[in-house]
């Protein structure tokens, strides 16, 4: 596996929260803890267009983080969300504001966009988890309830997209089914709070925390199968699936690629940018990784 960097962008920020890429245009989105999402043309390495989401006097800058961004490219829109609590919808043409609504009732920490269904689902600090619907005016159409602490991330079973998982600071990780008000699963033992969760092909799930290790569970008998203690020396902030590999990157500034049969670790890059805060993967192999400093686009 090699990895070729086709290009790299610095945003004047105190870090890179959210990346997402296109699946049709040369597009990597940016959400920043400074309140502005950026749209980057890769292939150019030119900035498309900056939107200061919200910035306001009232606030610290914490508060102004976009700690999530995402397009949703069947309607041709962009995604925010916000430590303002909203969830803001802008064109992906005009960059004007098309809707914005109060979805939580404290921090949003992930935004995900079901594959399918007309569904922007997210997470926050609330410790809730909420299914809305564009297709009927953003009406709540589900929310989950359960666990104790900050919900940090989520992940669509790509293999059948009505489930979803959760990873939280209490430690777990929830498996919950679209239409079904309880959860259907829990895993269980990571040692400090559970950052991040992707799945692994058909049957495993993979999972990072502030324990500094990465878990691969069953996905069926919902059991640890095996732990890498100390994959990383900090906190692992994401974790990604694509072909045979797992993709970690965490506060140690180090992303690291792993081989997801062996669990041994093939290859560790670190672009001195700072501590690694997020991924974006496109099916055609484009990865675009975001730090303390700004943005990487690789291509395997």
């Amino acid at each position: 596996m090699d990895f070729e960097a086709i290009s790299k962008f610095v945003s004047h920020s105190d870090r890179v929260k959210c990346v997402d890429i296109h699946p049709v245009k040369p597009w990597i989105l940016t959400s920043l803890h400074t309140g502005v999402v950026q749209i980057w043309n890769y292939e150019t390495k030119t900035l498309v267009k900056a939107i200061q989401v919200r910035k306001s006097e009232l606030f610290s800058c914490s508060e102004n983080s976009v700690r999530s961004a995402k397009f949703i490219p069947q309607k041709n829109w962009i995604s925010t969300a916000s430590d303002d609590r909203k969830v803001r919808i802008f064109d992906s043409e005009s960059f004007n504001l098309i809707r914005e609504f109060e979805a939580h009732s404290d921090f949003i920490r992930s935004i995900v966009i079901h594959p399918t269904l007309p569904y922007l689902i997210s997470a926050s600090d609330d410790k809730t988890i909420k299914v809305w619907d564009w297709k009927n005016e953003w009406r709540l159409e589900q929310q989950f309830d359960g666990h104790e602490h900050y919900v940090m991330q989520m992940a669509i079973n790509p293999y059948d997209t009505d489930v979803l998982i959760s990873a939280s600071l209490d430690k777990t990780l929830k498996i919950w089914k679209l239409g079904e008000e309880k959860e259907v699963g829990m895993l269980e033992g990571h040692h400090k709070g559970v950052n991040c969760v992707a799945f692994l092909g058909k049957s495993k799930i993979v999972s990072g925390s502030d324990d500094r290790s990465i878990r691969v569970w069953d996905y069926e008998t919902k059991s640890c199968i095996e732990s890498l203690e100390g994959s990383h020396q900090h906190n692992i902030t994401f974790l990604s699936s694509f072909n045979d590999w797992i993709i970690s990157g965490s506060e140690d500034n180090f992303v690291k690629i792993w081989n997801s049969k062996s669990l041994r670790l093939g290859k560790e890059l670190n672009f001195e940018m700072g501590r690694v805060w997020c991924i974006g993967i496109e099916e055609s192999g484009i990865i675009s990784v975001g730090f303390d400093s700004g943005a990487v686009v690789l291509k395997i």
